[in-house]
C-alpha cells in the first residue's frame, strides 16, 4: 500500500514473508543541479557517520550492534534529471528474536539520523566535517587511478551537453573545496524541508503498526514537485572526440551513442534485447567478434540508460589497434541494424534476460526501485507476467528497428604505452 504521510512525503509498505529481515529505505529526491550534487554527496557521508546523540562512528556502530547487528548506510544517485540521497537500514525481524520493540527502536534510530544530525550552532561538528571532507577528497582524487572509471567519466563529460549530466552523481573536487560545515548544515535544512520523500518498508510487517510508527517522524508538508525525469539532447552531426595519454599498458576506448529510446517507450524491450546481442552478454557480437575472434580487446561490453537515451561501449585494447577496433565495433552495430544475427543468439539473449529478471525478483532493492518509479511514471508499472510477456513479444525486426536509432556521438580514448 501507499499513503501520503505529509504533502510530498509518501510511505510505501510492501508486506512480504519472503525475507527474515525488515528494511526501511528513505529516498530524498530533487531536480539534478550541478550546484547541489557535491553538497548532497558530502551530506550523505556525514549522516552515515554519526548523529547528535551518537557523536562519533564508534558510538553509532555500538548502537547498531545493540539492534541485533542492524546494517545502515547512506548514498547518493542519479536517474535522468533527478538526484537522490538514500538512507537505508536493515534489521532482523523482531519475530525471530522475540523482541516486539525492535521495529519501534529502528524507526527511532532513523528519526535520530534524519532529524538530529550532529549539528550545533548552525554547523556540523567541525572534527567530523573535516574528516569526512578529507575522505571525500581522497576518494575523488583516487578515481584517476582506476583507468576504466576515468575513461567512463571522461566519456560522459565528452558526450553530454548539460553541465549537471557531465559530472558524476557523487560530486567533484572543484565544488568540494569551498564547502564549509555551515554551508552543509544550511543545505541539510533545505533538503529535509523541500525534497520529495519516499519511505519504503519491506518485510513481514503489520501495516497499521508501521503507519503509526512512521507518523512519529516529524516531516513537514512541502511543495509537491515533479521534475521531468528524462534527460534528452539533440543528435549532433559531429562526433565529439577526446583523447588522453597515460603510462598504462592497456588503452581504453569508450564510445557513447544516442539511443533515442526511453523507459516508457514501446521499443524499450527491443533495446534490452539489442544490448544483449550487441555487448551485454558473453555471446554478444562485441565479446565474440572483437574480443574472442579477432583478439583485439581485453574486454568489450555495452550498457544503456533509458532515462538519458544513452548507451556506452567500453573496451580495453592495445593502443595501436584503435582504428581496427573502432571499425570492428561499427561493423557489429551495422550487422544488428541489418538483422544479421542468428536465431540461436536471439533466443539465447531473451532466455538470459528472462533469467536475469526472475533472479532479480529476490532482491529487495529491485522491488523498491519498481515501486519508486511507479510514483514518477505510473504508466510504466508492469506486473511480472506483463514484463515477461513484453520481452517474449520482441521480434528480430523490432531489434533491427531499435538498432537503427543508435547513433555514435562521442569517442574517448585513453592511450596507453610509454608516453
Amino acid at each position: 500500500m501507499m499513503l501520503e504521510l505529509k504533502k510530498g512525503v509518501r510511505v510505501h509498505i510492501l508486506p512480504t514473508k519472503k525475507y527474515k529481515t525488515i528494511q526501511i529505505y528513505g529516498r530524498f529526491t530533487t531536480a539534478l543541479n550541478i550546484e547541489t550534487v557535491t553538497k548532497r554527496a558530502l551530506l550523505s557521508n556525514l549522516l552515515e557517520t554519526n548523529s547528535l546523540n551518537h557523536p562519533d562512528q564508534t558510538q553509532l556502530s555500538a548502537r547498531l550492534a545493540e539492534l541485533y547487528g542492524a546494517s545502515f548506510g547512506s548514498n547518493v544517485g542519479r536517474k535522468g534529471n533527478l538526484h537522490w540521497l538514500n538512507v537505508g537500514i536493515s534489521v532482523v525481524n523482531g519475530k525471530y528474536v522475540n523482541d516486539d520493540q525492535l521495529l519501534p527502536q529502528i524507526v527511532d534510530f532513523l528519526k535520530e539520523i534524519l532529524f538530529f544530525p550532529n549539528i550545533k550552532d548552525g554547523a556540523f561538528d567541525l572534527q567530523t566535517f573535516a574528516i569526512e571532507k578529507e575522505n571525500m577528497q581522497s576518494y575523488l582524487e583516487s578515481l584517476t587511478e582506476d583507468k576504466q572509471t576515468l575513461a567512463s567519466l571522461a566519456l560522459q563529460e565528452t558526450y553530454f551537453k548539460e553541465e549537471a549530466q557531465k559530472k558524476p552523481s557523487f560530486g567533484n573536487l572543484a565544488d568540494l573545496k569551498p564547502l564549509t560545515s555551515e554551508i552543509i548544515a544550511e543545505y541539510y535544512q533545505q533538503m529535509i524541508a523541500e525534497d520529495q520523500v519516499d519511505l519504503f518498508v519491506v518485510g513481514d510487517v503489520e501495516e497499521e503498526e508501521v503507519i503509526k510508527l512512521l507518523q512519529l517522524l516529524p516531516f513537514a508538508d512541502r511543495a509537491v514537485n515533479s521534475p521531468d525525469i528524462y534527460y534528452s539532447q539533440t543528435i549532433s552531426n559531429v562526433i565529439a572526440e577526446r583523447q588522453m595519454q597515460d603510462s598504462v599498458q592497456q588503452g581504453k576506448l569508450n564510445l557513447a551513442y544516442s539511443t533515442d529510446t526511453y523507459y516508457e517507450d514501446v521499443d524499450r524491450f527491443a533495446l534490452i534485447v539489442f544490448n544483449g546481442l550487441f555487448g551485454g552478454f558473453p555471446h554478444s557480437k562485441l565479446f565474440m567478434n572483437v574480443r574472442e575472434k579477432e583478439s583485439l580487446a581485453y574486454y568489450a561490453s555495452s550498457s544503456f540508460d533509458t532515462f538519458r537515451g544513452y548507451m556506452q561501449v567500453q573496451t580495453g585494447i592495445e593502443s595501436s589497434n584503435r582504428e581496427k577496433v573502432l571499425r570492428l565495433i561499427s561493423e557489429q552495430l551495422i550487422a544488428l541494424q541489418h538483422g544479421d544475427f542468428t536465431d540461436l543468439a536471439f533466443q539465447q539473449t531473451k532466455a538470459m534476460l528472462k533469467n536475469q529478471y526472475l533472479l532479480g525478483l529476490d532482491h529487495v532493492q529491485n522491488l523498491i526501485e519498481t515501486h519508486y518509479l511507479a510514483q514518477w511514471l505510473p504508466k510504466s508499472q508492469l506486473t511480472d507476467d506483463e514484463w515477461l510477456a513484453r520481452l517474449a513479444a520482441v521480434t528480430k525486426k523490432d531489434v533491427e528497428k531499435v538498432a537503427q536509432k543508435v547513433t555514435l556521438q562521442a569517442i574517448f580514448f585513453l592511450e596507453g604505452g610509454d608516453k
